[in-house]
């Protein structure tokens, strides 16, 4: 019988496997030539948002295989890839982290998902929780960024799909 953190790296990993369909469903109504616009002022652009609902699964492997990470380190955070901007480019960066994200989680011990793992800024934690929880709740994050990307899709009227359940645009049940 395998142990409950066992158990638990394999309910993260069955999720993120559903979540990732999903997740590409959404990235591929993004409007191309449409990635400056933003709902307003204050919101990210669209090219941003798309580009970090591609990317967040990476999260979860770098959660797996480090202890911390530090949003604003001594020394600036370094230079940044680009965002990626197409359709093509947008799915190849999630199969990417995906692919990254399960492998870690296959390989993870059962004992590191119990180890607390540390959100700094500058230097001071702002969040320590057991790693498993982060795993929830990074996939709980990413829900919400595609939910927000499935508005500015229907603000910029491209197709709306299922991601849970039917939509406007596409009756079929995710």
């Amino acid at each position: 019988m395998k142990s409950t953190e066992a158990r638990m790296a394999e309910a993260i990993l069955d999720q993120l496997e559903r979540e990732a369909p999903r997740t590409r469903r959404v990235l591929e109504q993004v409007p191309e030539g449409r990635l400056e616009w933003r709902p307003h002022d204050k919101s990210m652009p669209l090219g941003v948002l798309a580009g970090l609902v591609a990317t967040m699964p990476s999260w979860l492997a770098m959660i797996v295989q480090t202890e911390d990470l530090d949003l604003n380190p001594p020394g600036g955070a370094g230079s940044r890839p680009a965002p990626p901007r197409t359709h093509a480019e947008l799915a190849a960066a999630l199969d990417k982290v995906i692919a990254e994200s399960e492998e870690a989680l296959r390989q993870v011990s059962e004992e590191r998902l119990l180890k607390p793992w540390k959100l700094l800024v500058s230097g001071k934690v702002v969040m320590e929780e057991p790693r498993h929880v982060v795993l929830w709740d990074t996939l709980m994050h990413l829900s919400h960024h595609r939910g927000q990307l499935t508005v500015y899709l229907r603000l910029n009227d491209a197709t709306v799909p299922s991601v849970y359940g039917p939509t406007a645009d596409d009756p079929s049940f995710a």
